[in-house]
Parts: C-alpha cells; structure tokens; sequence
C-alpha cells in the first residue's frame, strides 16, 4: 500500500458547489478508483486558502496514473473544471506533498 498526499485549489467562490458535486460522488468514478486499488480516498479543505489536501491509499502509481486515461475521470475533470485550477486537459493542478511522519 502507498500513501499518496496532494493538494489543489478552488476558486474562492466554488467551495459549496465543489462540496455538492462529491456528494455522493459518481459511482461509476468511485467503481474506476476502487477497480484501479485506490482505498481510503478523502479530500479535505482549508478553507482560509480554498485549498484542498487529498489523501489516497494506493496499490500501485502504475494503477494510479492509469486512473487519468479512463474516460469517466476525464468526464469528471471536465465536470470540475470550472470550479477549480486546471490544466488544458481540464486535470486538476496538483502538487504531491511528501510524507514527513507517519503512525500506524
């Protein structure tokens, strides 16, 4: 298992409508993660920053990466898109964040 941690960020005035579009979130989206090994997915907000810190446990970066060419994420990233910073393919910006201490 691996332990991935990033952050993105909304727009300032995008938080509720965010919020909303999770819950629940697409099944067929949480079905891919799930088929990919994602395992214990949340996100998190910070909400001096709109910033959002995602946290995932993975069973592998190849399963992981595989994740972004599978046509319901693509849906999704365009789904979001205007909520939020993203690139030409409509992917969210993110920064990986390194782990610095860990307890089990």
């Amino acid at each position: 298992m691996i332990r991935k941690a990033f952050k993105m960020k909304l727009f300032s005035n995008k938080v509720q409508e965010y919020t909303q579009r999770h819950n629940p979130i697409c099944p067929e989206l949480e079905d891919t993660l799930k088929k990919h090994g994602v395992t214990n997915y949340s996100i998190f907000l910070d909400s001096d920053t709109d910033t959002l810190f995602g946290y995932a446990e993975i069973e592998s970066e190849e399963k992981w990466n595989a994740i972004a060419e599978t046509t319901i994420c693509k849906k999704w990233w365009a789904y979001l898109a205007n909520l939020m910073d993203t690139h030409d393919n409509n992917s969210p910006v993110s920064k990986e964040l390194n782990s610095v201490f860990f307890i089990s």
